[in-house]
């Protein structure tokens, strides 16, 4: 049984390309330094003095922001490629998060955020589209859980030694570290992966089954984005409202908040990998889709059930990751599917202006909720935005179904 198992896994790592391996080598430099964000809203309130609608709006800057430079991004692809969009944007975000350590007031850190987040999310489109170009199709699914991976051991370091930085030292070094691995990653990058430019392949851009014309008119894509936005905002309340309610309401020091976050890394980390072999073997895309963000709106409903124990926060960390696993590398996945090499560049960029624009959303709706009417209001409002979403990946799945007929 242990055998048996143990070749599953190492199966699930087989067949990925060399460059695959370096990309996610990238990732997890980059993300081992990330404190800043998971520490934002914790950092508003608690730190510089903020109040929860303030912290909201400064949050909801760094999704402007992220709108912006997920267009941007995608521009860029197009003009000088998903290689020196990625470098740059990893390069100059380093130095640009050591300087908003540097200021405390509310519409400079408006501004500062927004600039930081408008840089960093120039990488995502860039990045996807260098996934699709170093992977094949046939293990597309794989190469994104690779790069989560790696995404998401580093999440494991990340903000556990953010928290205990933050105790020890201050919040300032968060920043410091942060943009310093950004800059590692950044020259790692350079050094160590290939520079590989998109080319179109004919017969992928004439496949059948794959709309031809622009992204913004694709109406069945169009209806997934808003699907996979819904998904998001009820997901990003990790990054957000979740720091603050374990520190306000479960008495959570920082050190725990980081370790528990750290959880949510570690064990996508382990499992996500042989757990999508196993799963996209068996089922639908869509299926696994609608059963991942059914268990993300699950997650909130323990809240308000089960009430503010640790051991409620600890199940539902774990509730909200395996939700994470079964719903988030297929979005991604599904959304390369829309696509072929001539129209890749612009169906990724909307596809991370979506992810961006719920960055705007998730915080200022989770935070001014809470703000209005408590912490009790926001979760059944994120278990009916999660509901919903299911709902339609399901109808979605069944559209195909009938098309297929």
């Amino acid at each position: 049984m242990f055998q048996k198992g143990f070749a599953v896994y190492v199966d699930a790592f087989r067949g990925l390309s060399k460059e695959i391996w370096l990309l996610s080598s990238v990732m997890l430099i980059n993300r081992a330094g990330t404190m800043v964000l998971p520490f934002l809203s914790v950092y508003l309130t608690q730190d510089v003095g903020f109040s929860l609608s303030q912290a909201g709006w400064i949050m909801s800057c760094f999704g402007g922001g992220s709108i912006l430079g997920a267009y941007a991004g995608g521009k860029l692809v197009d003009r000088i490629g998903f290689y020196e969009t990625q470098f740059w944007s990893l390069f100059l975000s380093g130095f640009i998060f050591i300087a908003l350590g540097q200021v405390k007031g509310f519409y400079g850190l408006c501004a500062m955020v927004f600039l930081a987040s408008t840089v960093a999310d120039a990488f995502r489109p860039a990045n996807f589209a260098a996934v699709a170009a170093y992977s094949h199709s046939a293990n597309r699914t794989r190469a994104v859980a690779l790069l989560r991976l790696a995404i998401n051991l580093g999440w494991a370091v990340g903000p556990a030694v953010g928290g205990m930085v933050a105790i020890a030292y201050g919040y300032e070094w968060l920043f410091w570290v942060d943009g310093l691995t950004c800059i590692a990653a950044a020259l790692f990058f350079r050094a160590a992966l290939p520079k590989r430019f998109l080319e179109t392949d004919e017969e992928e851009a004439t496949e059948t089954g794959i709309f031809q014309g622009k992204a913004h008119h694709d109406k069945r894509y169009l209806f997934f984005l808003l699907l996979a936005l819904l998904n998001a905002i009820a997901f990003m309340q990790l990054f957000s409202t979740l720091p603050v309610y374990f520190k306000q309401e479960v008495l959570l020091d920082e050190g725990q908040i980081g370790r528990l976050m750290a959880m949510n890394g570690l064990v996508i980390a382990l499992i996500e990998m042989p757990l999508i072999y196993v799963l996209e073997r068996r089922f639908s895309a869509t299926q696994i889709i609608t059963l991942g963000t059914f268990m993300i709106g699950l997650t909130y409903l323990l809240f308000s059930g089960l009430g503010t124990a640790a051991w409620v926060a600890l199940a539902a960390m774990l509730m909200l990751t395996f939700g994470e696993i079964l719903s988030l590398p297929f979005i991604a996945t599904m959304a390369m599917g829309f696509t072929n090499k001539r129209n890749r560049g612009a169906y990724m960029g909307l596809f991370s202006v979506t992810y961006s624009l719920s960055h705007v959303i998730a915080p200022n709706l989770g935070l001014q909720l809470v703000a209005w009417s408590g912490f009790g209001t926001l979760w059944y409002v994120l278990f009916a935005a999660s509901a919903v979403a299911a709902g339609g990946f399901w109808l979605l799945r069944r559209r195909e179904q009938l098309q297929i007929a």
